[in-house]
């Protein structure tokens, strides 16, 4: 089913257990580019494909759903239908860096096992953020590693093994977010590590990744850079497109983040203006939803050619013995087998 010829810059979440008919109406008058699943979304497996049949239907098409299960302490699908995971930082440390990728690798194509069952095809993985000692634990255990050749060969597996399940991986958080001492969830963090750090770390970990087909905005203000947050900040995102060089779909972090200032509109508007391809609305709120839906524009043809281009990395599954993928996995985790 091939996509419309219009959508709008939107990756919307939706309230509930199922759609509800406001809620198919909305969707099909604005036809965002896919959509986002949480916690309040997840009960059991049949009903989660229900609702992403739901939610393809408002809109007429294989539109992308998207979740963060990334495991650990972001997992929107856990007991008892799914596997609970060990956070991706414990996991690492777990079985050391000789071993790292492999497990990665193994971990998230058992979870896109777990998510094509169900009807989701994307996944807001992997991490390309660098832990430090002084990462705000929101995020820290999180992350893959403290060095950058852990994190980009980690990060690099994840999307292997994503992308092996028919799922498509969503590179974050671009430039890089883990240097902030702060929840962006409530404020707005400042990284002050001057411009020649940030371009041999952070930066260096999402140009080893800059071909991933999708990638997540960093709501942080990069001081030697910039004022503003790199999400509403086009010199921020020239930074990303020609610095690094992701050439991908660039969606927003959140736009519900108290990070950025105004209100939901005024936020979407500004990251478009700046050069996000998407914004991203995860509470779902209907009276936000459709405050959001008031400022709907079409996709540019930029924009869509990359929608296309991310497409296209949408593939059917590769045939996998799952009880064969888990062995091998729990042995990696034992220390009993070397990468793959």
């Amino acid at each position: 089913m091939s996509r419309p010829a219009r959508l709008s810059p939107f990756i919307f979440g939706c309230d509930g257990l199922e759609v509800t008919p406001d809620e198919a109406a909305l969707f099909g008058d604005v036809q965002p580019f896919g959509f986002i699943l949480f916690k309040r979304n997840i009960a059991h497996p049949e009903q989660v494909k229900a609702l992403t049949a739901g939610l393809r239907e408002a809109v007429g098409w294989q539109a992308p759903i998207f979740i963060d299960q990334e495991g650990g302490r972001v997992d929107r699908m856990g007991a008892p239908h799914w596997r609970e995971w060990l956070p991706p930082l414990d996991e690492v440390a777990r079985v050391g860096p000789d071993r790292a990728a492999r497990a990665m690798e193994l971990r998230y194509r058992l979870i896109a096992d777990d998510l094509r069952a169900v009807g989701i095809d994307g996944n807001c993985a992997p991490m390309g953020d660098i832990a430090h000692a002084t990462t705000h634990p929101v995020l820290r255990n999180r992350c893959y590693g403290e060095s950058l050749e852990t994190v980009v060969k980690s990060a690099r597996a994840v999307a292997d093994g994503l992308l092996a399940g028919g799922v498509l991986p969503v590179l974050k958080h671009i430039p890089g977010h883990g240097r902030a001492t702060m929840d962006s969830h409530l404020e707005l963090p400042r990284v002050s590590a001057s411009a020649e750090e940030l371009r041999v770390t952070d930066f260096a970990a999402f140009e080893a990744l800059n071909d991933l087909p999708l990638g997540m905005s960093a709501h942080i203000v990069y001081e030697a850079l910039s004022e503003r947050a790199a999400t509403v900040d086009p010199v921020m995102i020239e930074l990303i497109r020609e610095e690094i060089g992701f050439k991908g779909l660039l969606m927003t972090d959140d736009l519900s983040m108290e990070a950025l200032e105004g209100t939901l509109p005024q936020r979407a508007e500004a990251a478009l203006a700046a050069g996000c391809d998407v914004v991203l609305y995860c509470k779902g709120v209907f009276s936000e939803l459709t405050a959001l839906a008031g400022i709907v524009e079409d996709m540019n043809e930029t924009s869509l050619s990359r929608v296309d281009a991310a497409l296209e990395a949408r593939r059917t599954p590769d045939s996998i013995e799952r009880s064969a993928v888990e062995a091998e996995y729990e042995a990696v985790l034992k220390g009993q087998a070397a990468d793959g």
